[in-house]
């Protein structure tokens, strides 16, 4: 069996790298736990934990490079420059991560330092996702279909007049497929409208901006720390504290859209840029987001709603035409472009579960977004963050 391996450091999301950059900076002593949700309920083979084991340990060998920090440096100036000089020292401790398979299922739980697991996630659902396909022998279409496929969707998509990014590394079909996406969107990119990757391995390989900003864990954290009626409030306060005014996109469905609205008031819509969207009916969502800028005396049109949630062109010609003329948007499309390829693309994700208090307790963590198949985390908690923040079913 071929090992798989990353190919750099930076083969991760550019939203693990930001907050990773404010975690080292607020929370430096805080530690979590991480677990794998097998969502998609798919089969893993005898000997998959193995071989996912030897891709984890190899991680180990992974080091930022003079050249990556330089490119950190220029292209992202709001990352701190000790951050970045902790990130030329670091590298991954394979001890973090606890994999069991037992018959077709497998259980991958990451736990220690926040600062240092944050990195876990993403690298491991994109090895899951890269391995089961390999592992079961199973074939994709050939490079020159997956770039023909990619170029059709960079014309519609340009022809519907939109920006977009691409999102997939999480459940990419393979590193290989990424690489060609990419390279196909930015050697074909005479509009302009594809604006980068959330890779910030291929952002700098293909020469494009790394695009994110932070994801649920951040808000999830804020809970366990400090209480579910402040998450929202003090997460976008940390965050501008850390940025200043840089990375203004913030994730709205953690606990609901309406109980984020609730709290993102004048300053916060002032302060930021725009939201994302990636839970829920995205129309709704829309107008709700509009209504509520104009509510704070806001024209929308100096504000955009970043959708990613499960796109294809379908749903994204569905969105623009609701939203033309009335909001900015953009888009972030990440399965669609990096596992289309002619097999199931399949249904992971690795959730934060916890974090430890002050006295050593384990306080559980949990998500409640704007679709309840994708709440996450231990039912008592769910069902006391649903009272608490008075979210009716």
């Amino acid at each position: 069996m071929t090992e798989v391996r990353l190919k750099s450091i930076l083969d991760n999301d550019f939203y693990k790298i930001t907050m990773q950059n404010a975690v080292v900076k607020l929370f430096p002593n805080e530690k979590v736990k991480y677990q794998f949700i097998n969502r998609g309920k798919h089969h893993f083979p005898a000997g998959f934990a193995n071989e996912l084991r030897k891709s984890v340990n190899a991680m180990a060998e992974l080091k930022l490079t003079k050249e990556e920090k330089e490119f950190l440096r220029i292209t992202c100036p709001y990352l701190d420059l000790p951050y970045l000089d902790f990130l030329g020292g670091y590298h991954y401790d394979p001890s973090e991560v606890k994999i069991v398979q037992t018959e077709n299922d497998l259980e991958v739980t990451v736990e220690g330092e926040w600062y240092r697991t944050i990195l876990w996630e993403v690298p491991l659902l994109a090895l899951i996702s890269e391995l089961y396909y390999e592992t079961n022998s199973l074939e994709r279409e050939t490079n020159e279909i997956v770039i023909q496929k990619t170029l059709e969707k960079a014309n519609q998509l340009n022809e519907l007049g939109v920006t977009f990014a691409e999102f997939g590394t999480r459940r990419r079909h393979s590193n290989q497929v990424q690489s060609l996406v990419v390279e196909a969107l930015t050697q074909n990119n005479k509009t302009g409208r594809f604006i980068g990757s959330s890779n910030v391995h291929f952002a700098m390989k293909y020469g494009v901006k790394p695009v994110g900003t932070h994801a649920h864990e951040w808000f999830m954290f804020h809970a366990a720390e400090y209480g579910f009626k402040m998450a929202n409030a003090l997460s976008l306060e940390h965050w501008v504290d850390v940025y200043r005014g840089d990375l203004g996109v913030a994730l709205s469905d953690t606990y609901t859209t309406e109980v984020f609205f609730q709290q993102f008031d004048k300053k916060f819509a002032k302060l930021f840029d725009g939201v994302r969207h990636d839970s829920g009916d995205p129309i709704e969502f829309a107008n709700k987001t509009i209504a509520h800028y104009v509510k704070n005396g806001i024209n929308p049109l100096f504000k955009y709603i970043i959708f990613s949630d499960g796109l294809n062109l379908e749903k994204v010609e569905e969105i623009t035409r609701a939203c033309k003329g009335r909001i900015g948007i953009s888009f972030g499309i990440g399965t669609n472009l990096t596992n289309d390829v002619g097999l199931k693309p399949m249904n992971i994700v690795m959730k934060l579960i916890g974090a430890q208090s002050i006295n050593g307790d384990w306080i559980p963590t949990v998500k409640l977004s704007d679709e309840h198949g994708k709440y996450t985390g231990d039912p008592k908690m769910i069902e006391l963050a649903k009272e608490f923040l008075r979210i009716k079913d």
